[in-house]
């Protein structure tokens, strides 16, 4: 097997001088004698080590293999090339492992290699693409030549026979949903630290302090202390909340003075947990506050504090869990993004059992999100809540493949702000027509997330083969926002996204509830519940900012979402049968090969541009988070896999706790109330007054 692969390299990485449809390009022009330049000698080792794969063949094998040795020697470069000669280690034992697990994985790169030992007839790069697809894109060969005809196979896939339809739908979105939303916060820049911080003399110095703190948590484009209102997410996503809940008054759907809506204060240093939520509701005030909405703000201490006031105590007096507090530390909002979008779904129980029994569902938005009502009205005859109230979501049915189903769970879709003017049913995602970067040329999720928008957000129920009465699709790619579920799945099904998911955490939740169970939870699509997609208004500069690191948060999704993915079910390529092709294309049965190749194609491109200390960056921060993610997934009982049965039990006990509880004030038993009472206490606390 490896001397296959290392063929297939070599025809990647061809010199100059015989490059084809199929070569990248030629990594020699990287491998250059250097003497102290940093530069130099991190894109030489980069392209060293993607010559070091193509094994003997290639004419710079032994210079290049000589340089990652030698470089073993440097203060300086010795543990780039340790990650470098490790990484070469762990995808030829990757590769010869997945040809002896999965014949048809085995017999895709036979028939690669094969091909490519004659490539007259092979004279489009596209084409060739598709042919290395096959074995590092699996998902994605064919799509660009058949797209029409995969659109139809993924609705056919994804579509749901009803039996029943939900009996009691929610007939009053605003008292029954509890809204949720996720606020990343972080320090301002040091020169706004240096007096400038418009925020009370006393907190300006409780930031000026948590500067000095080591940093603790990375996120996308988290919103700054001390932001100008036009740059901080959080007001603007929840103006237009409270501007989409005063229009359904406006038409009559309001039966309550205010919706309740929970936000999760997540923050970059320990320091500011004290702080954001302070600082926060302090914006929000001196804004004149909002007119439809109660909102609660819960740092990670505020969820300690329900532990340890609340969850805790009822396990050990129900459930004799003398442990409890440890394993419910899974129930927080500090940390990679998982941790809070879980919290954010699992709290709506909690609000059912001991603060409020008329919440019957949770629904999440993102704050770079608004719903445009008026178009909705127009364009899908129904308003927010109005599509809330349909009697799909809690409905059940049968798969496309005879299974049970049960649709608790719910998704709408997206538009660009951009779009909206051509239609809400405008898809946020695009088809790229092809790709021309090196890294697509192995991997190009693009185009698989394009097929997924268009095949499952973008169905409408008005043909006879997909009415939204006697049939709908089922969803598996849904985005961070605009989703929800009914509490009493949640409780049954327990789903949830692990800790250690930093990317992608919206899709990773259902895995946890794909198998298993004698009928399966899924989220229903409901056509036209679409939200307006705002993030160019005011976060580009940070998303700009965060792109490298987004970038290897996207790789590390491959190597953890496929060993989640094993953890869950040995027979991965069932799994992947289910979520395929967009969530799917993240679980790989080479996660590490892809990984690696991605990466130092992404870093070689950089050299390319001249981009030299954006690729150094790349290379040195990209490096150390994938060789710790690498060594997160490995072995038959890797630590991913400890924690994630590690926060499962969480999780059960989190639940088995709200059941006894719930019991307990049925029963009109003391102890219960008393938890009920201390609850309600901290509930208040964070509530915005």
């Amino acid at each position: 097997m490896i001397a296959r692969f290392e063929s297939i390299i070599r025809r990647l990485f061809k010199s100059n001088e015989e490059a084809d449809a199929f070569s990248i390009f030629d990594p020699q022009c990287h491998l250059t004698e250097c003497n102290q330049d940093a530069a130099c000698i991190t894109k030489a080792l980069n392209a060293a080590f993607l010559i070091s794969l193509a094994g003997a063949g290639h004419n710079a094998f032994y210079r290049a293999t000589r340089l990652l040795e030698r470089m073993t020697d440097s203060a300086q470069f010795k543990d780039l090339a340790n990650f470098y000669l490790s990484a070469k280690r762990i995808i030829h034992r990757e590769i010869e492992a997945a040809a002896q697990k999965h014949p048809s994985f085995k017999n895709r790169f036979f028939t690669l290699s094969e091909r490519l030992a004659d490539l007259k007839n092979i004279e489009d790069s596209q084409e060739a693409s598709e042919m290395i697809w096959s074995v590092f894109f699996p998902e994605g060969a064919g799509i660009l030549k058949g797209r029409e005809e995969r659109i139809r196979d993924l609705r056919a896939k994804r579509t749901v026979t009803i039996r029943s339809h939900n009996l009691f739908p929610l007939n009053d979105p605003g008292r029954q949903i509890l809204f949720t939303s996720n606020v990343l916060l972080t320090v301002p820049d040091k020169e706004l630290t240096q007096g400038k911080l418009s925020i009370g003399s006393e907190l300006a110095q409780r930031v000026h302090e948590v500067c000095s703190e080591q940093q603790l948590f990375w996120y996308d484009h988290p919103i700054q202390i001390g932001a100008a209102p036009d740059r901080n997410e959080a007001l603007y996503g929840l103006k237009g909340l409270d501007e989409a809940v005063e229009y359904e008054r406006s038409l009559g759907n309001m039966s309550v003075d205010a919706i309740t809506c929970t936000l999760s204060v997540s923050v970059t240093h320990e320091g500011l947990r004290d702080i954001a939520g302070r600082w926060l509701e302090q914006e929000i005030l001196r804004r004149g506050g909002l007119k439809n909405i109660r909102v609660y703000l819960f740092t990670e201490t505020d969820a300690k504090s329900i532990i340890k006031e609340v969850l805790a105590p009822a396990a050990r007096h129900y459930l004799g869990s003398n442990d409890a507090e440890e394993l419910l530390s899974v129930f927080g909002v500090d940390g990679e993004y998982g941790r809070h979008y879980s919290f954010l779904k699992a709290i709506s129980a909690f609000w059912n059992v001991l603060v409020d029994k008329e919440i019957k569902s949770t629904f999440k938005i993102d704050l770079d999100q608004v719903f445009p009502q008026e178009d909705l009205v127009a364009q899908t005859g129904l308003s927010a809540f109005e599509h809330l109230k349909t009697s799909l979501w809690g409905a059940h049915g049968i798969d496309s493949e005879g299974s049970p189903v049960e649709l608790g769970m719910i998704a709408g879709a997206l538009v660009n702000q951009s779009d909206i003017m051509k239609s809400v049913f405008t898809p946020d995602v695009v088809f790229p027509d092809r790709t021309s970067s090196m890294e697509g040329r192995i991997f190009f999720s693009a185009l698989t997330q394009a097929l997924s928008t268009e095949a499952e957000m973008m169905t409408r129920y008005n043909t006879d083969m997909l009415d939204g009465k006697k049939t709908c699709i089922k969803r598996i790619h849904v985005t961070g926002g605009t989703n929800g579920i009914l509490v009493e799945a949640l409780r049954r099904h327990r789903p949830f996204t692990p800790s250690f998911i930093g990317r992608a955490e919206d899709q990773a939740y259902i895995l946890s509830v794909l198998s298993g169970a004698e009928r399966s939870l899924a989220y229903v699509h409901k056509d036209g519940l679409i939200m307006r997609h705002d993030n160019e208004n005011f976060s580009q500069k940070a998303i700009s900012s965060s792109a490298s690191g987004k970038l290897v948060g996207d790789y590390i999704r491959t190597l953890f979402f496929s060993e989640y993915a094993r953890v869950l079910d040995r027979d991965i390529e069932r799994i992947k049968h289910q979520v395929d092709p967009f969530t799917g294309c993240f679980i790989s049965l080479v996660p590490a090969t892809v990984v690696l190749l991605r990466f130092c194609l992404r870093a070689a491109s950089l050299f390319e541009m001249g981009e030299d200390k954006q690729g150094i960056e790349f290379i040195t921060m990209g490096s150390n988070r994938i060789q710790k993610s690498l060594d997160f997934v490995e072995g038959d009982n890797s630590p991913l896999k400890q924690c994630y049965e590690r926060e499962r039990i969480g999780y059960d006990l989190y639940f088995d706790v709200l059941t006894e509880i719930e019991k307990g004030l049925k029963d009109n038993d003391g102890f219960a109330f008393g938890l009920k009472k201390r609850a309600e206490m901290i509930i208040r606390r964070c509530l915005i007054t």
